[in-house]
């Protein structure tokens, strides 16, 4: 490139007008910010004011009842059997997931194990770490994680 041209590009390129797009932006976003912060506050005072009393000393008697306490009670049974049942239907599928895709097939990278001995010693292999999860199993199989998963429903 010549003197004459690089002369040319740097005139150019100061010239070159900026976008005003990225100012704008910046003037909406913190337009945004004050109105949350203003609303915000509002929020805040509106907390801060005294609130009134909910019960009053001969309404809470009648809370209290013996009939309103079963109510509870069976109201609260009912709330924890749809709790453990959405939970063991939310759990069944991740626990009997197959964890390794290519399990079975002629190329799972973890159907190989290695081992040593050294010494006197047992030996040490990867077959007890691997193996499971090369022949399919799901975590509900798996040695360590298994038990632990037998504690949540499902």
């Amino acid at each position: 490139m010549t003197a004459q041209r690089r002369r040319h590009a740097r005139e150019k390129q100061a010239r070159t007008r900026r976008n005003g797009a990225p100012r704008a932006l910046l003037r909406v976003g913190l337009t945004f910010s004050a109105v949350g912060a203003t609303v915000t506050g509002g929020a805040t005072a509106a907390a801060a004011a005294e609130p009134e009393p909910l019960l009053q000393a001969s309404s809470l008697t009648a809370l209290v009842s013996p009939e309103s306490l079963g109510t509870s009670a069976r109201g609260a049974a009912e709330a924890l059997g749809a709790m453990e049942h959405a939970t063991t239907g939310a759990l069944r599928p991740a626990k009997d997931h197959r964890l390794h895709p290519l399990a079975g097939t002629g190329v799972d990278p973890l159907a190989n194990s290695a081992s040593t001995r050294i010494a006197d010693f047992h030996p040490v292999s990867t077959e007890a770490v691997t193996g499971p999860i090369s022949r399919g199993a799901s975590p509900r199989e798996l040695p360590v994680a298994g038990p632990v998963l037998g504690l949540l429903p499902g």
